[in-house]
């Protein structure tokens, strides 16, 4: 499929789901193979999908999609940023935009996204999580599910309870605003019920699905 430039003229008609994580994972991984039966998933329910439109997950997310959305008229959309090395979007991105700073970047990843999920990731993936947790924490954008995927965050979950937290330096509310879904099959469950809770104009808040709060 050809690639097209994503410009203003743009009207976002779907629910957006973005896909944060490392460029890093390798086919082969098994991180790589679950985010693409992810985003299998959510190309089959007609969503959009956002990524970064390069190699690893962001590759594994807009390959997903697209094999899932065969005959619907979602959306995979790349958003990258210049780097000093090339990279180029990866061969499932349908829509793209590049941008020259990083912040611009993220603003219109949360100007687009209904969730987010956040895979296995390095310093990048962390930037985007914490870019995202505090844009919602101080009320700069909607409220909307972050989803911390697999076990590979519970060290930072561990972190962010017994130190900051315990210190007083956030509120248990601002962790509510995190979910954590052991796998793909449960981050589906949390964004089915995002979208569902969308298209009544409603939002989820910690009173939904509970069981994905961070205890």
């Amino acid at each position: 499929m050809a690639m097209m430039k994503l410009d203003k003229r743009f009207s976002p008609k779907h629910f957006h789901v973005t896909i944060f994580g490392s460029a890093r994972i390798k086919k082969h991984d098994k991180v790589y193979k679950d985010i693409y039966r992810l985003a299998e998933m959510i190309g089959k329910s007609n969503w959009d999908i956002i990524t970064g439109g390069g190699p690893g997950i962001m590759e594994a997310a807009n390959l997903g999609h697209e094999k899932g959305n065969i005959g619907g008229n979602a959306h995979s959309i790349g958003l990258g940023v210049e780097l000093p090395h090339e990279q180029r979007f990866n061969r499932g991105v349908q829509l793209f935009r590049k941008f020259k700073i990083f912040s611009r970047r993220l603003d219109n990843f949360m100007l687009l996204s209904n969730a987010v999920v956040i895979a296995p990731g390095g310093v990048g993936t962390m930037l985007e999580l914490f870019y995202t947790w505090q844009l919602m924490q101080v009320g700069h954008t909607c409220q909307i599910p972050i989803i911390i995927l697999g076990d590979v965050w519970k060290g930072l979950i561990k972190w962010l309870k017994d130190g900051p937290l315990e210190k007083g330096y956030f509120e248990k509310k601002d962790l509510d605003l995190l979910y954590h879904a052991k796998d793909w099959k449960e981050a589906i469950e949390i964004i089915d019920k995002a979208n569902e809770l969308w298209k009544k104009g409603e939002k989820l808040d910690c009173h939904n699905y509970k069981k994905y709060r961070i205890k």
